[in-house]
């Protein structure tokens, strides 16, 4: 079904997760944000997408604001994005990031998983450079031909266009991801169903067997530790 399906998958599946979990990785995300780019959502355009996102998600309302008001109040957390390349079984790979406060237990619940699975880190670019770091846009209302004609009037590049599901879905370079949307935004009133920025397997595998039921532990391990942001792999399932 193409890149899109797999881009909603990962979603759907943070989704799922607990709901402590979706709700404090927002609320850092957030307040980190806030703090980089100020609080006034209309001139921070990173913290008005997360916004847009965590409601989306049902987030409440309250943790929300509460992160905002903690840079309000001068409240000073300091958080960092660190990424983690591993290798699985069979061949499979992750990444993995993070936002956290503390890198020296990011870093040490992430190798506790790969010890109970018997799988090891990578060093910097081991895996990344089989992966394509890009921003997703989906939407409805749109075919792929007047999209391409938004994004040659607009002059933005793109990777690739596709429908899945009477959905258009956009992948370009994450740094026009703010362009792509206001380009569409202003051509058509849509509601954006995708717009994420993901590291996107060049090829994916498959697996099964032993290999496959370790792969699935290795994943919902990975997801369920506290600071882990995201999780990709090159695993179709």
């Amino acid at each position: 079904m193409g890149r899109a399906y797999e881009v909603r998958k990962a979603s759907i599946q943070k989704t799922g997760a607990a709901k402590s979990k979706l709700y404090s990785m927002y609320a850092r995300e957030i307040y980190d944000a806030a703090k980089k780019g100020g609080v006034a959502l209309e001139s921070n355009a990173t913290l008005k997408r997360l916004v847009e996102r965590a409601k989306k998600e049902q987030v409440p309302a309250d943790i929300i604001n509460r992160a905002i008001d903690k840079v309000n109040s001068g409240v000073d957390e300091n958080y960092q994005n660190v990424r983690y390349e591993l290798f699985g079984p069979g061949g499979s790979t992750f990444i993995v990031d993070c936002l956290t406060d503390n890198v020296n237990r990011s870093i040490s619940s992430v190798k506790a998983v790969l010890n109970k699975c018997h799988t090891k880190m990578g060093s910097i670019g081991s895996v990344a450079f089989n992966y394509d770091n890009l921003c997703i846009v989906g939407f409805k209302g749109l075919n792929e031909e007047e999209t391409i004609d938004i994004m040659i009037e607009n002059d933005i590049e793109i990777d690739d266009i596709e429908t899945d599901d009477g959905m258009t879905i956009v992948y370009g370079n994450p740094t026009d991801l703010f362009k792509i949307k206001d380009a569409i935004s202003k051509a058509k009133q849509v509601e954006f169903e995708i717009d994420e920025i993901a590291m996107i397997p060049k090829e994916k595998i498959s697996l099964a067997g032993d290999d496959l039921e370790i792969f699935k532990r290795m994943n919902d391990m990975l997801e369920e530790i506290e600071d882990v942001k995201n999780v990709y792999h090159n695993v179709e399932l």
